[in-house]
């Protein structure tokens, strides 16, 4: 697994820069004669210049994005102004002042709201209202304001995001533009990145995130065949933005669950620097349990850790004080590295790693604690199994499969384990997962009675919260090391 870490970047908004909309806010019209005496809409332009002069005299910041709701009554040729509502949001860039676009009924949003004084039709010039008193309004929350108009009546406006008061909202995302095709290997061209707008307003039950972190994991190739070869990926669809492990931050919500501010994790994260996500197909998660590194969350105490802690407890058979040695191919990744802690913690008294770089090797012994590490680019992997496992091998933890899974099943012992949890080697090939075993393979499996079991994570989530917990502590406590570059 490798993690992108998604930098904060300024939203960019696109709206229409001429002409606001003032929208009525009536109720349900009781006869037609009422229905006829009404004007529904009325449009009026608002300069920016003017807009932010009228701020200045009012006290308010120059900066500000004014705009204004307004109700005109046009029966009996009494024409006045009934009432209207005027939001505005501080601490924009002046150039926002520019900003204007099509007001909805459901997209009024900011941080006060003024109610509006009833003023002559001859005092709207430029189409401002000024308010006496206000109603503050926290971003990202949504809220009801009710009022009674002068006859009585009752009308309620929904308050939604900050983000709606713009049309749409610009972000960046990464689609598949083409599949490595018939044993390909990927190439960058089978990736895109576009730009492509996002309209922030929220539905019931959604939230607006902001991506911190992207997790780039191997099954990922998989994913970008036609056919995936395996039962529990779907693949990713051309020209569509792909998806996977993220980590983000709730930046505006609809949702009870998700509040603004949150720090959520989903495992079919958009790769996108901003999306509208439904609250419910996100976890929140305590950044204290990763002392602040919200990427672990992708990583030791995330998907790939469980995958690991649980991959061994449940299919390894590791029991303390049997004198058991643990072979972990792909050592070095995510999770392989965690495996191999997690390995000595439970109980076995050598664990090898193999990787395929010196530098690996050195951090597999010097950091992560390793008995001994084998680098398959450069040595003769059956010998040096044999030197680093004198006593054979009791637990083999599986990423890889192929010539090197070959090698170490070949000098496993009597009734011991093969925990299949990736098959690296063998994502390039369109074959089945997993993918069919040599002869002489199966051979040994069959003579030697070694259980080769599948791992999937997915079927344990109901261990996952202790699981969790559990690999904090351990991290914490730096009984499982992490490598940060």
């Amino acid at each position: 697994m490798m993690t992108a870490h998604i930098p904060k970047v300024d939203s960019c908004y696109t709206a229409d820069l001429t002409r606001w909309y003032f929208s009525s806010f009536h109720p349900p019209l009781q006869s037609q004669e009422e229905k006829g005496g009404r004007r529904q809409c009325v449009n009026a332009v608002l300069p920016a210049r003017k807009r932010s002069a009228n701020l200045q005299k009012r006290g308010r910041n120059a900066a500000a994005v004014c705009c204004t709701l307004l109700h005109k009554d046009c029966t009996q040729n009494n024409s006045h102004w009934e009432r209207g509502l005027s939001p505005y949001i501080q601490s924009l860039p002046v150039s926002a002042c520019l900003v204007i676009a099509p007001l909805q009924r459901h997209q009024l949003t900011g941080h006060t709201y003024f109610h509006a004084q009833k003023r002559p039709s001859s005092d709207m010039q430029g189409g401002v209202i000024y308010g006496a008193r206000s109603l503050s309004v926290h971003a990202g929350n949504s809220n009801t304001w009710e009022d009674r108009g002068d006859r009585g009546e009752r009308r309620t406006l929904q308050l939604h995001t900050r983000a709606s008061y713009f049309s749409t909202m610009q972000v960046q995302r990464v689609v598949l533009n083409s599949q490595p095709g018939k044993n390909g290997a990927p190439v960058p061209e089978n990736f895109r990145v576009e730009k492509t707008t996002l309209a922030p307003d929220l539905q019931d039950g959604e939230v607006l995130v902001r991506t911190l972190y992207l997790s780039v994991d191997p099954y990922m190739r998989c994913r970008m065949n036609e056919d995936t070869g395996a039962d529990y990926l779907t693949p990713w669809q051309l020209f569509e933005c792909v998806d996977g492990g993220g980590v983000g931050v709730v930046e505006s919500s609809r949702c009870s669950t998700c509040t603004e501010g949150s720090v959520v994790t989903s495992f079919n994260w958009p790769w996108q620097t901003h999306a509208v996500l439904k609250g419910s197909s996100l976890q929140k998660v305590d950044s204290s349990m990763a002392d602040g590194h919200l990427s672990y969350f992708l990583g030791v105490i995330g998907m790939t850790g469980l995958t690991a802690l649980l991959g061994v407890r449940e299919k390894g058979h590791v029991v303390k004080g049997a004198n058991q040695t643990m072979v972990v191919s792909g050592a070095a990744g995510a999770c392989g590295s965690i495996a191999g802690q997690i390995g000595k913690l439970d109980g076995c008294v050598r664990v090898v790693g193999i990787c395929g770089t010196e530098e690996k090797c050195r951090a597999l012994v010097e950091d992560l604690g390793f008995s001994a590490a084998i680098n398959y680019y450069y040595e003769d992997i059956p010998k040096r199994l044999k030197e680093c496992c004198p006593d054979g091998i009791d637990v083999y933890f599986d990423n890889v499969g192929g010539v090197i899974s070959d090698a170490v099943i070949a000098q496993m012992n009597n009734g011991s384990h093969v925990i299949l949890c990736g098959q690296i080697s063998q994502y390039n090939k369109d074959v089945p997962y997993p993918p069919p075993l040599s002869e002489e393979t199966q051979k040994a499996l069959q003579i030697k009675n070694i259980t080769r079991e599948r791992f999937m994570v997915l079927s344990y989530m109901s261990k996952a919260d202790a699981a969790l917990c559990e690999l904090s502590r351990h991290v914490k406590s730096g009984q499982i090391k992490v490598r940060r570059k």
